[in-house]
């Protein structure tokens, strides 16, 4: 059923099962390839069947059993003829992981570790349901559905310089609040600013090794030693909600509209139908309330430093999210095109030259944050030239604790595979000093 087509790279045939339009490809070593389970195999070919569905079903070294798709699941749609699934983007919606340096030691930091992991777990608000220091109003929720990270810099919780550094520049375009429910309104309000529990946490790391010094050096990381913190977290219980309200609705689309699903959790509606442009413009505002989120959250984060260090410089890196359908440009079969992309525990991982990058990063190429399982390394990897013609090019991100608590594999195993498949290229690696939240 399988055959390895490259290093790295196995593929199951569109003739394998009927009803797939195009075949299902894994990025894996063989040592991953042991450890996937049969249900994710079944879901990525479940993919396959989707109309409009472009090149290749695709799915991530660390990829487990989801909603749908497989977490680690990636697919691209045809604009005219393609479909939009809330189970090919998630429940966490935006997703996602930021890195931060600081111009501290770990020498500097260890006598007052205990502290800092103190303060910040008072600061950041935690938890299944925790509710955020911030009181905002359903215009103001309005405001962060539109502007996302924007709006956390306009109102003194973030930094202007920081939006350059955040994918979609922390804001997400067409987004429309009045595609959201009242239910995800009446969630999201009290949650703006908070972590929340499961996988998705905050931590204290210093760098551990530096592979591309050069690259490395570009990203703001110096010297191993240097002390970073991750954040990892979504868009809470509003994204949640409105994954929940959209599906509802898709499982009557999918009838409405004669699409034959071999799984009702890939329940979709075509791209240019009022379903998937309603679904579409809440997802934005998912997006961009997550991105708000780290964006306070980071505030809190430098407010806590600079009490117990002074002064201090800390900068973001780059903030990506690994739940998310976007409109993109990709070439396939030696044409440029525009295809709308799911990614569902995946980060894109663009290499130099695509305007999506920051312009300090664009000769460089994308960084790519992939956080580890809470309290294990992470790493700092780089978008790379050589897959340049993948229909998509995606590193795997660490799976929603919502969905899969459990079974995360060794990430330096992750790592590898996408380095062997040259999706991207290892920069760093990080390993925590301390989790202030969890």
């Amino acid at each position: 059923m399988i055959k390895q087509i490259r290093n790295g790279v196995w593929e199951i045939p569109k003739d394998y099962r009927e009803g797939m339009r195009v075949p299902a490809r894994i990025y894996a070593t063989r040592k991953m390839m042991d450890s996937i389970e049969e249900g994710v195999l079944k879901q990525i070919t479940n993919v396959a069947t989707l109309p409009g569905i472009q090149k290749a079903a695709l799915v991530m070294p660390d990829a487990h059993y989801g909603y749908g798709f497989p977490i680690g699941g990636v697919a691209a749609f045809d604009m005219e003829e393609g479909i939009v699934s809330p189970g090919g983007i998630g429940y966490d919606i935006n997703c996602g992981v930021r890195l931060l340096t600081t111009n501290l030691t770990v020498d500097e930091v260890k006598p007052k570790l205990k502290e800092l992991v103190d303060k910040l777990f008072r600061n950041v608000p935690s938890g299944v349901g925790s509710t955020g220091k911030l009181r905002i109003s359903e215009s103001e929720l309005d405001d962060v559905c539109i502007n996302g990270a924007r709006w956390a810099v306009e109102h003194g919780y973030g930094r202007t310089e920081d939006l350059e550094h955040m994918e979609e520049n922390g804001c997400m375009g067409g987004a429309d609040p009045a595609k959201v429910g009242p239910r995800a309104k009446k969630r999201g309000r009290p949650q703006l600013g908070t972590l929340g529990s499961g996988n998705h946490f905050l931590e204290v790391q210093k760098v551990d090794r530096i592979f591309d010094e050069k690259t490395a050096n570009a990203f703001g990381i110096k010297d191993a030693g240097q002390v970073t913190v991750m954040v990892h977290c979504g868009s809470r219980g509003f994204g949640h909600q409105v994954a929940d309200d959209y599906i509802g609705v898709m499982l009557g689309a999918s009838k409405k509209y004669g699409i034959n699903l071999v799984d009702r959790e890939l329940c979709c509606a075509p791209i240019r139908s009022r379903e998937a442009e309603d679904y579409l413009c809440a997802m934005r505002c998912a997006v961009n309330y997550a991105f708000c989120n780290r964006e306070i959250i980071t505030h809190w984060v430098r407010e806590t430093f600079n009490k117990i260090f002074g002064g201090q410089e800390i900068n973001l890196i780059y903030d990506v999210c690994h739940n998310i359908g976007k409109f993109e440009e990709h070439k396939i079969d030696g044409k440029t095109k525009e295809v709308c992309v799911h990614r569902k525990g995946a980060t894109r991982a663009f290499a130099a030259g695509r305007k999506e990058i920051p312009e300090t990063y664009r000769d460089i190429g994308q960084p790519v944050i992939v956080p580890g399982d809470m309290g294990t390394a992470s790493y700092v990897l780089v978008g790379t030239q050589k897959q340049k013609g993948e229909v998509i090019r995606a590193a795997q991100m660490k799976v929603l604790a919502e969905e899969v608590p459990e079974a995360y594999k060794d990430i330096d195993e992750v790592i590898k595979s996408v380095e062997v498949t040259g999706i991207s290229k290892a920069v760093a690696r990080v390993v925590p000093l301390g989790v202030a939240k969890g």
